[in-house]
């Protein structure tokens, strides 16, 4: 991969010099996991920063047999930061929702070059609290009705990975379940909402290529306003 190509692919990136772009992609590593693999497991956290090429994870809180989806990440985010600052124990996991590539820093060389380069330590900070104003977000929405919510998760994956097409963002069409879970409803109303937003057409989903078009992004934001 370029040092542009890094750079517009994860805004992590998007402050950091040319010769920590360079430095960073001498040193990561590539890896390549089909749908369904653990990219991450439990016990692993705090090795690496993990950076998503492409495809889709979820990340999940795992207790004894059972799991629960707690994020969907797409393209250009990145994850692992966290447990490599503070060192304290998971009880997470990172699973690919599909095919996924990924590229992967150690903790002793992501530490190193933060110290190096002022631009990135910032930016990372800045994204950092962005994700701690989305997780406020969820609590503030945790009394809203479920449509609402859902439209509210929808409209965050268009707006972090959703690729423009002719149909609208197009986003990983996600399994209901992990859907549900991440939205903090349940799956019954999942599938009802969903199905009403496709009759509606703001949203178009198309199975065989396990993707959702939002389709009317416009309507899917007043509706998540609705709060």
């Amino acid at each position: 991969m370029q040092t542009e190509i890094f750079s517009e692919t994860f805004p992590l990136m998007s402050t950091a010099n040319p010769q920590t772009l360079e430095w960073l992609l001498n040193v990561a590593i590539d890896h390549e996991y089909p749908a369904g693999r653990a990219v991450l497991m439990e016990d692993a956290w705090g090795n690496a920063v993990y950076f998503v090429v492409s495809g889709w994870v979820k990340v999940r809180r795992t207790r004894s047999e059972d799991s629960v989806a707690l994020a969907i990440l797409g393209r250009g985010d990145f994850f692992g930061e966290m447990a490599i600052l503070d060192e304290s124990p998971r009880s997470t996991d990172v699973v690919a929702l599909s095919p996924v590539k990924l590229l992967s820093i150690s903790r002793e060389r992501f530490i190193q070059i933060l110290f190096k380069d002022p631009q990135l330590h910032h930016r990372m900070l800045q994204l950092m609290v962005r994700r701690l104003r989305q997780v406020n977000l969820r609590l503030q929405m945790r009394s809203s009705p479920p449509a609402v919510k859902l439209a509210q998760t929808l409209v965050s994956l268009g707006e972090s990975y959703g690729q423009e097409s002719e149909n609208g963002k197009e986003i990983f069409n996600i399994p209901y379940k992990d859907l549900a879970e991440v939205t903090e409803i349940g799956v019954e109303e999942t599938t009802k909402i969903m199905s009403k937003l496709d009759e509606k057409g703001w949203i178009k989903i198309d199975n065989a290529n396990q993707v959702v078009y939002l389709v009317n992004f416009k309507q899917l934001i007043n509706l998540a306003g609705k709060v």
